[in-house]
């Protein structure tokens, strides 16, 4: 994935991990979807998806964007937010 610098040029994200135990995340605009294997962001850099074990959402604030998530982080990644959702089996038939 290539990310492009020019579209981001207001947005302010910080990202935090502390001995793979506690990462500290601002911008946060949402959780979509999360347990204690894997937590979905939507953040203001795009979707952010975060891997590991025993993974627990200590803090969230919706109005500053700030999350904390506590556990075994193995693996964060952003992907592109403006991926189109997988369109139905019915949908894709009658095109």
């Amino acid at each position: 994935m290539q990310f492009d610098d020019s579209q981001t040029v207001n947005v302010m994200q910080n990202v935090i991990l502390e001995n793979r135990k506690k990462l500290t995340l601002t911008g946060i605009k949402d959780v979509l979807s999360f347990d204690d294997e894997i937590i979905v962001l939507e953040s203001e850099l795009g979707l952010l998806n975060i891997k590991g074990r025993d993974l627990k959402v200590n803090k969230i604030s919706v109005e500053t964007g700030d999350v904390i998530i506590e556990g075994t982080i193995r693996m964060f990644e952003y992907s592109d937010k403006d991926i189109a959702p997988k369109q139905s089996l019915v949908s894709r038939i009658f095109k």
